[in-house]
C-alpha cells in the first residue's frame, strides 16, 4: 500500500513564489512506487486547491485559470480526521465529499503563515503526522530576535544587535538611533524580524540611511532588528537533517553574493537556491568546516528542530570568528543539493522526511495529554475545588447579555 503524502505550498507570504518552486522540486523527487503525492496549493488569499494542474509550473502564470482547473479543498480542525474535503459538493450532490485521505504532510511553506508555526499549529490540532519543526521551534526559528536570544543563552555566538517594534520606532526613534549608534556603530544591517529570503533587508552606513532602511523594513514586520555588520564577510550555509536528539550535518556551501549580503535576486532569480551561484563544498580549512558543521547541529538541537533545516553562518575574515546568522526551518529547495553532495539523493531525502514524521507521531502518541476521567462525574468533586461539587450547588452562572 502506498503512503499518501500531502505537500502544502504557496501561502500568504512574500515568499509565495519561492515556495511553489521548492514544492514542485520536492514533489518530483518522491519515489512514485512508494508514495501517492497530493499537491495542495494555498493561494495568497488563503484558499486551498488540489489537482494535477498544480504540477506544471507554467500554469501559475494564470492564477484564475489555474484555480478553475483545480478542486478547492479544506481539512477539518478535528483531532484524528486526516481527510481532505472538497469545498463544493452541492446541496443535493451524492458524490463523495472526501477528496483524499492523507497519511503524512510535508509543509513546503516559506516565510510567514507557514514557516513560523502558524500552519504547524493547525497540523498539531488535527494530530496528523508531518515533517519539519513543530509550532514552538518553527516560531523561535522564524523570529530572528527570539532565535538570537536562545542561541546566545545557549553559548552559540551571534553578532551584537538591537531590536525594537514598529510602534517604538514611531514613538522613540531618537532613543533607538542613539542605542544603535552607541552599541553597534556603522555600518549595520536592518532586517524585519520574521521574514526570510532577504526580503526587506538593507545596509545602513549612516543615520540617514538607517532611518530609510528601518522605514522600509517596518513595512513587512512589527518587530525589527538591527545588527552589527561584518564588513570582511564570508557567508557559509550548512543543512541539518534529523531531530533534536539525533541529526547529521551536510557539507558546507559558500553562496556567491553580488553585494554586501545575499539578496533575493542572488538566491532566487534564475531558478531557486539550487541554481544560484555557489561553491560546494565551501573552500574552507577542514577544521573550520567541522566547526561550522558542529555549530549548525547545535543550533538545530537547542532550537528543538526537526526534519531538514539550513543554518546560515558568517565568518569574519579579519579574525576567523564564526557567528550564526539565522536558521531556515523550511529551506529553499529543502537544501537537497547539499544532501546530494553529502551522499543522500533527493528521493532519499524525501523518504527520510516521511519516516521522521511517522517516528515523531509514534513518540508523541506515547505521551499523556489527558486523563480518561470526568471530574464532574466524581461524587467528591475535583480536588482543590472549594467544597468540591457540593460547593458548586446553588452557584449561579453569569447570564449571557443580549
Amino acid at each position: 500500500m502506498k503512503t499518501n503524502v500531502a505537500v502544502f505550498f504557496g501561502g500568504r507570504s512574500v515568499e509565495h513564489e519561492i515556495s511553489v518552486i521548492s514544492a514542485l522540486q520536492a514533489i518530483n523527487a518522491f519515489n512514485a512506487e512508494k508514495y501517492n503525492v497530493i499537491p495542495i496549493y494555498i493561494t495568497k488569499q488563503g484558499r486551498w486547491f488540489t489537482g494535477d494542474a498544480l504540477l506544471d509550473i507554467s500554469n501559475f502564470k494564470d492564477m484564475k485559470g489555474l484555480e478553475e482547473k483545480c478542486e478547492e479543498v479544506f481539512m477539518r480542525p478535528e483531532y484524528g480526521d486526516y481527510n481532505l474535503y472538497k469545498a463544493q459538493t452541492g446541496m443535493f450532490s451524492k458524490r463523495n465529499p472526501v477528496a483524499a485521505e492523507i497519511h503524512v504532510v510535508i509543509p513546503v511553506l516559506h516565510g510567514t503563515n507557514g514557516e513560523d508555526g502558524i500552519f504547524e499549529g493547525v497540523l498539531e490540532t488535527i494530530g496528523i503526522p508531518y515533517a519539519g519543526c513543530n509550532t514552538l521551534s518553527s516560531a523561535n526559528g522564524m523570529d530572528k530576535i527570539t532565535m538570537k536570544m536562545i542561541l546566545r543563552e545557549s553559548g552559540i555566538p551571534v553578532v551584537d544587535y538591537v531590536w525594537f517594534t514598529d510602534k517604538q520606532w514611531l514613538s522613540q526613534r531618537d532613543e533607538i538611533i542613539g542605542k544603535i549608534e552607541s552599541r553597534l556603530g556603522y555600518p549595520v544591517i536592518v532586517k524585519p524580524a520574521n521574514l526570510g529570503s532577504s526580503v526587506g533587508i538593507g545596509k545602513a552606513s549612516d543615520r540617514e540611511s538607517l532611518i530609510a532602511k528601518v522605514n522600509e523594513a517596518e513595512r513587512f514586520s512589527q518587530r525589527l532588528i538591527v545588527e552589527h555588520m561584518i564588513e570582511d564577510l564570508k557567508e557559509i550555509n550548512c543543512s541539518v537533517l534529523g531531530d533534536a536528539d539525533e541529526h547529521q550535518s551536510s557539507v558546507c556551501e559558500e553562496p556567491v553574493k553580488s553585494g554586501d549580503f545575499l539578496s533575493y535576486d542572488d538566491k532566487y532569480v534564475g531558478g531557486g537556491m539550487q541554481s544560484s551561484e555557489k561553491r560546494i563544498p565551501a573552500d574552507l580549512p577542514e577544521d573550520m568546516s567541522e566547526k561550522i558543521r558542529h555549530m549548525a547541529g547545535e543550533t538545530f538541537r537547542v532550537l528543538s528542530c526537526h526534519g531538514v533545516s539550513r543554518v546560515d553562518v558568517m565568518v569574519d575574515k579579519k579574525d576567523n570568528a564564526v557567528y550564526v546568522n539565522e536558521i531556515n526551518t523550511i529551506p529553499g529547495s529543502l537544501s537537497y543539493y547539499l544532501w546530494e553532495e553529502s551522499g543522500i539523493s533527493f528521493d532519499q531525502l524525501m523518504d527520510r522526511l516521511v519516516q521522521l514524521a511517522l517516528k515523531r507521531k509514534r513518540e508523541s502518541d506515547r505521551k499523556t495529554f489527558t486523563y480518561d476521567r470526568n471530574i464532574f462525574a466524581l461524587g467528591g468533586g475535583a480536588k482543590g475545588a472549594k467544597g468540591g461539587m457540593k460547593g458548586m450547588k446553588g452557584m449561579k452562572l453569569p447570564r449571557k447579555s443580549n
